[in-house]
């Protein structure tokens, strides 16, 4: 039976992040990265799923909401590997076969 995928890894980690935690504080996306030193563009960017998590967002927004960094890059991480494996059949590999005990 395959593994169904969690609801939250349909969304991009950024959209998640605007949708449970810079909205409910009511933040632009440019109030919230001159709170953090970026560019409005870099925070726009990834609040609109249009970017991936970097991990100096992730402690950015460790620092600024107390969310774990190492869980947002966790769920960067799975939501990259749900993507990939969404059309991991077009992908053509030639196994490598496996080495003999010793060698």
């Amino acid at each position: 039976m395959p593994l169904k995928m969690h609801r939250s890894l349909h969304a991009p980690v950024g959209e998640w992040l605007n949708q449970e935690i810079v909205q409910p504080y009511g933040f632009s996306p440019t109030t919230l990265a001159r709170k953090f030193g970026v560019t409005r563009q870099a925070m726009s960017t990834l609040l609109n799923g249009r970017a991936g998590l970097s991990a100096d967002m992730a402690i950015r927004f460790e620092k600024g909401f107390g969310i774990s960094a190492d869980t947002l890059m966790r769920m960067q991480a799975a939501y990259d590997l749900a993507q990939a494996r969404a059309h991991e059949d077009q992908l053509e590999v030639d196994r490598v076969p496996t080495l003999a005990a010793g060698q």
